[in-house]
């Protein structure tokens, strides 16, 4: 049987097995429950910490929990305006992570300043939050350039506590990271 070019199977970095698809599919859903948990307190969550520990060991692989947790969050919530930002909005501190981790690495960077790093990457997402979701709200509802500041403005302070959660929480990238390291090698993740 031939195969055609187009069918060939993906590089085997790129590939998921049986064990890889569980794993993610539960952090998704504990991003999810930690989330849903920490509700009673607005703003204040684990998602950042999770997708930078994430990112850092799974690297590429680590948009697979980030988009179960998004599409659980639709399911539950409702696909409604407000689910269609996170479609993007958590791609900010992923990328930021992609780029800031390997150079890190390249440079020996003491786990201390890791940590530091992560705790301002994380606390620059949380309090960039409602500017980097704005302009879909402003497309979805018509507002005008003045009506989106106005918008931001009126969430500053969500942001700031956005942002210190997110500050607080980031002091544990590094140690799930490693912890995620190390139960990789010990299971053959």
């Amino acid at each position: 049987m031939e195969v055609h070019a187009d069918m060939k199977k993906p590089p085997r970095a790129m590939r998921l097995r049986v064990m890889e698809i569980a794993l993610f599919a539960m952090f998704g859903a504990l991003m999810f429950m930690t989330k849903y948990l920490m509700q009673a307190i607005p703003n204040i969550h684990l998602l950042a910490m999770f997708i930078a520990a994430f990112t850092i060991v799974y690297r590429w692989k680590a948009l697979i929990p980030l988009y179960v947790y998004v599409a659980i969050d639709g399911i539950v919530g409702g696909f409604a305006m407000w689910w269609i930002p996170y479609l993007y909005i958590w791609l900010t501190i992923w990328a930021a992570v992609m780029v800031v981790s390997p150079a890190m690495e390249r440079r020996h960077v003491s786990p201390k300043a890791q940590a530091a790093v992560y705790m301002l990457l994380c606390a620059l997402h949380g309090l960039t939050f409602g500017m980097v979701y704005a302009p879909a709200q402003a497309l979805i509802y018509g507002l005008s350039f003045k009506g989106m500041v106005a918008w931001i403005a009126a969430g500053l302070w969500f942001d700031v506590a956005h942002g210190a959660g997110d500050f607080v929480a980031g002091a544990l990238v590094v140690p799930l990271a490693a912890l995620l390291r190390r139960l990789g090698k010990l299971f053959q993740i």
